[in-house]
């Protein structure tokens, strides 16, 4: 059985596409589960929710069991030959806000232009937290793969109408871990949202906001999996309907009760709401 396993696995690390990258490249350590070192990264980015790099590390330690079969699965069929002809690396895409502020007004291009330039974002600054740790690159489809599901983080909070807030940033993991699912999202969007319960005493509804969250990620098809250069040339209203991605309900509930008691939902863990605990 054992042989078999072995045999099947070699396989598939062997598989490669037309152009000849391999689906993994024989260098790629194993990955492993580490608990304890996600725990660690995770206590981390409770102290500061801007230092992504820990996020990194949390995903890293926390391996999904389902990830190479389904980068496989796209990696190695004509649609993924596709989307790696047309987009063989998405920064530089996502970055050039000139091209994609040509695109009509109200889609999907425009709200992420403005997204990410309200919040000074970019999509390679992200690259930049990734690579401060270390890893190396192996240039194989598994590579590949991952680096869209990286790149498209911001992309959700979009299309979602998720904020950057503590519990905007819990809700678009969940709803990521209901498109992919992982322990690293499942522990990043459920622990952050009991950590926000803990440290804002409040009648605002988190536990419903990320549950639902969880299930419009579901509902909806794998966005890193799509044509991401069609998907920004959409009308925003239309590519939610086409994505069934609904209305987060719950989420703007959550923000209604914030206000209502006098606390801001973009600082629920920031130095106001520290001092307003205090007293």
């Amino acid at each position: 059985m054992n042989e078999t396993h072995a045999l099947l696995q070699a396989d598939s690390n062997a598989a490669c596409a037309a152009d000849g990258t391999v689906f993994r490249n024989p260098v790629r350590p194993q990955p492993k589960r580490d608990v304890g070192k996600a725990l660690h990264h995770f206590r981390e980015l409770i102290k500061d929710k801007e230092d992504t790099e820990q996020v990194f590390h949390i995903y890293e330690a926390l391996p999904s069991k389902d990830f190479l079969p389904r980068a496989r699965a796209l990696t190695l069929s004509e649609h993924g030959e596709a989307l790696r002809a047309s987009e063989p690396f998405l920064p530089p895409i996502l970055d050039n806000h000139a091209a994609l502020r040509k695109l009509p007004r109200g889609s999907v291009a425009h709200a992420y232009c403005d997204f990410m330039e309200r919040e000074g974002l970019t999509a390679a600054g992200l690259v930049a937290e990734s690579d401060k740790m270390g890893r190396p690159k192996y240039g194989d489809l598994i590579e590949w793969y991952g680096f869209r599901q990286r790149d498209t983080h911001d992309l959700m909070h979009v299309l979602t109408g998720y904020g950057r807030d503590a519990l905007g940033e819990q809700c678009v993991l969940l709803f990521t871990h209901g498109q992919s699912p992982s322990h690293g999202h499942l522990l990043l969007g459920y622990a952050g949202a009991l950590n926000i319960k803990k440290q804002v005493k409040s009648r605002a509804p988190v536990y419903r906001a990320v549950r639902e969250a969880h299930r419009i990620g579901k509902a909806c098809p794998p966005i890193a999996e799509m044509p991401i250069r069609e998907l920004l040339a959409m009308d925003l209203i239309h590519a939610r309907e086409v994505l069934r991605i609904t209305e987060p309900v719950w989420y703007a509930r959550c923000h209604e009760v914030w206000r209502s008691e006098g606390v801001d939902p973009y600082d629920l863990l920031g130095k106001a709401m520290a001092e307003k605990l205090a007293a």
